[in-house]
């Protein structure tokens, strides 16, 4: 994968397969420590402990359409190319989460990425689903919260038009940089 959001959106969508109606992304940026942290957190069905051993096995998939499950073991092996690390929790009937670690400055990780596309590509793709965005950098944190912003719409769908323009509108304002 290209760069970070694609791996996100990748998890994610696993999320959205594995039954979750929450789904919490986080990003963390500390330029002091040179460390990026990207979190997912669902609450889908989880995953016992003899899959959750073979997770990271790209020839094993729990899925019936395809014979490969890449998507962990990528985001794990691009963690650890860039001088961070990998974990993965589950427990079958309560969820997962999935944190990997980069060293900020290493040449050898990917880009971030168009984060907002990603989220606005899950949210509308998944109006369903209550999508919990946080960014931090430095210190400073934004937050997209899909329960907010359905609040303010009424009763307008997220994935209308209206909806689309204030998901974008609130990206815009979280991604602004801090003054």
């Amino acid at each position: 994968m290209e760069d970070l959001s694609l791996h996100i959106l990748d998890i994610a969508e696993n999320s959205v397969a594995a039954q979750a109606d929450k789904i919490e992304i986080r990003i963390s940026e500390d330029l002091d420590k040179d460390l990026l942290s990207i979190e997912i957190i669902d609450n889908g069905v989880g995953m016992d402990k003899e899959i959750l051993e073979k997770a990271l096995d790209p020839f094993y998939t729990s899925k019936t359409v395809r014979r490969f499950g890449f998507g962990l073991s990528l985001l794990s092996e691009a963690a650890k190319a860039a001088n961070g690390h990998f974990s993965l929790q589950s427990k079958k009937g309560e969820g997962t989460r999935i944190r990997a670690d980069f060293q900020h400055s290493h040449i050898d990780r990917q880009p971030l990425g168009d984060i907002g596309q990603t989220l606005i590509t899950l949210i509308i793709g998944n109006p369903e689903i209550h999508f919990i965005f946080e960014h931090e950098r430095n210190g400073d944190t934004s937050c997209l919260d899909t329960r907010e912003i359905k609040a303010q719409l009424n009763e307008l769908p997220i994935n209308s038009l209206t909806g689309i323009k204030k998901l974008r509108e609130n990206l815009k304002k979280s991604q602004k940089p801090p003054a």
